[in-house]
Parts: structure tokens; sequence; C-alpha cells
């Protein structure tokens, strides 16, 4: 599947823009593409008590769930500057869930593969494994 990175980057700019971030003044938007061709994106969610913060790949995952799931393809995540950021350990494995081991991030460097980024992650097929 060819990957627009500039359509992405700008669907993940433009969910920044719709970020709540009244605490931290540091908003966060993430676009990916899902394997049937649609793009979902989200924005982080602050909260008064911090530990209830959505980080924007979060909203993401929300979005590609409400219309209609699906595999993520490529992701992009971005600050209110447009400059790329990496997830958090807890949205590396959101990503992961969704995405598996192929999903491609962008990095300064260019695209990696979720393998690179989340190394040796757990997910489902974890948990079907026996003893």
């Amino acid at each position: 599947m060819n990957i627009d990175w500039e359509l992405l980057k700008k669907e993940a700019i433009n969910a920044s823009k719709k970020a709540y971030a009244p605490y931290s003044n540091f908003p966060v938007g993430a676009a990916g593409l899902v394997s049937d061709g649609r793009i979902v994106s989200g924005c982080n969610i602050e909260n008064a008590s911090y530990g209830l913060t959505l980080c924007a790949e979060c909203s993401m995952i929300s979005n590609l769930l409400m219309s209609g799931g699906g595999r993520l393809v490529a992701v992009i995540c971005v600050d209110g500057k447009a400059e790329l950021l990496s997830p958090c350990g807890r949205c590396r494995q959101l990503l992961f869930e969704h995405g598996g081991n192929e999903l491609q991030l962008l990095t300064p460097s260019g695209p990696q593969d979720m393998s690179v980024i989340l190394p040796w992650g757990f997910g489902p097929d974890d948990l079907d494994k026996k003893n």
C-alpha cells in the first residue's frame, strides 16, 4: 500500500489544532492510515487530574474503532509546531495492538516498523500461547 506521508502529516497537524491542552500547552496530533485506505486521527485531551489525560494516539485508536475498525498501516505523531514526536510507551503498546510489527511510524530518520519502535512487543498472540 502506498503511504502518503505528507497527507498523514497534514491530518496530524489538523488534529493537533483540536487538542485540549490547557495544562501543558503541548498540543499533539496523530494520524493513521488504515488497511482499507481510511485515515483516522486524534488529539491529546488533558484533564485536571493529570493521570486521566488521553494521548493523541489513544484518541486516534478510539476513532479507528468507532469508524469501523481495521488494521493500522502507517502512523505519524506531531506536536503543535508540526515536529515529529515519538509515542510514549503506553501508546506504542496501543499502536502495536492495532497494527502489529509491520505498522510503520514516521520518525526523523524515516519510517520505522513497530518491531523497531517496540521490540518484543506483547500482543494478542502472546495470550494464546500455552505453557
